[in-house]
């Protein structure tokens, strides 16, 4: 299972995107708090939303999880 991380800044839109490990627009590693180990974006939506309630799925690495 990938590990997958949210941005803590967050985008101009007020949402923190979750990104699966290894994006290469993955934030620095100050601005991302990791979330674990997820079988898949949904999940680890899931997870960031518990800390960050406006998280969105990385539309290159997390497409799945990624709304307007």
């Amino acid at each position: 299972m990938p590990n997958y991380y949210v941005r803590t800044v967050p985008q101009s839109n007020g949402d923190h995107e979750v990104h699966k490990e290894g994006c290469s627009y993955m934030p620095l590693s100050e601005n991302r708090k990791k979330l674990g180990n997820f079988p898949t974006c949904k999940s680890a939506v899931t997870e960031a939303k518990k800390t960050y309630s406006k998280s969105n799925g990385c539309y290159y690495c997390s497409n799945d999880c990624h709304t307007s």
